[in-house]
């Protein structure tokens, strides 16, 4: 199989599709005519309903706003944390998939919020223990690969997290490579594209991480600059402890995600920040 696709083809992709949803929303009008002796006339202009907006969700990259993320000298992905913009944007991504929230998904679809998931096969298909970062989940909703798909079809990009959520740095080469390449072979399998982005569990990651995600087409590894806890608190790696442009957000799959995300969501707008579309973003940042 081919490697996954650039980011440059995929925000195209996904100018066509929800172009091409947002034509087939249009549809005509049900049942007949007036009713004889009504002396009333249809107006097509009126009967018909508002256009759903199109192209890709959330705020995108205005031209010469993004710095550069330059290429690694090795020649291997780069690791990236925020995105170099002073513009007051920040980027969702969510982790794991264990707690499959119907609440969820409707916000991502309704309000047109865009959203990285970082899918781990063990947690979207519900085997053994849950990965301690998602706080005991009950694999609520679990409609396992079929909700991530609607994730998808909701305007979400679906990226690695590989297979077992290890420890990589522990494990050797080969060992590494599999966990990302069957996650890539997966997700391509259940969703029809490959993922170019990786976040490696619990961010840890070494040189052979590295080499094993660009043997797997990953384009970059992405980790994090704060993580949303319950009840869509905000937990910063930074001393003053507030968001700053290009901040990159880190949710899981928990119980009441529905809740938390709406919280989180109200919280970042009233701070005066735009939710940023990560795709167009890192595609103006590393032409």
């Amino acid at each position: 199989m081919a490697a996954g696709k650039s980011w440059a083809t995929r925000t195209a992709a996904a100018f066509m599709a929800l172009a091409a949803s947002a034509g087939c929303a249009g549809g005509t009008t049900g049942g007949g005519g007036p009713q004889a002796g009504a002396g009333r006339t249809s107006s097509p202009a009126a009967s018909a309903p508002p256009a759903k907006p199109s192209g890709p969700a959330g705020a995108l990259p205005r031209p010469g706003e993004v710095g550069r993320i330059p290429a690694p000298s090795d020649g291997l992905p780069p690791v990236i944390s925020s995105i170099p913009t002073r513009r007051k944007v920040v980027f969702l991504t969510i982790d794991d998939g264990w707690e499959q929230d119907p609440g969820f998904l409707a916000q991502v679809r309704d309000r047109r919020i865009p959203i990285a998931a970082f899918v781990t096969r063990d947690a979207v298909e519900a085997r053994g223990a849950t990965d301690p970062t998602a706080q005991g989940g009950r694999f609520l909703g679990a409609g396992k690969w079929r909700y991530i798909r609607d994730l998808r079809g909701a305007g979400a990009t679906i990226e690695n997290h590989t297979l077992t959520h290890p420890n990589l740095p522990a494990l050797g080469y080969a060992r590494q490579k599999a966990e990302i390449c069957g996650t890539s072979k997966l997700i391509r399998r259940h969703t029809g594209s490959a993922p170019t982005l990786f976040r490696p569990p619990f961010g840890n990651h070494n040189t052979l991480t590295r080499k094993a995600a660009k043997a797997c087409g990953i384009d970059a590894l992405l980790l994090w600059t704060a993580t949303v806890q319950p009840g869509g608190k905000i937990a910063y790696q930074v001393p003053d402890k507030k968001l700053r442009p290009g901040d990159v957000l880190l949710l899981h799959f928990r119980p009441d995600l529905s809740r938390d995300f709406r919280i989180l969501v109200n919280k970042i707008k009233r701070r005066g920040f735009e939710i940023g579309n990560l795709d167009a973003y890192l595609k103006a940042a590393t032409r």
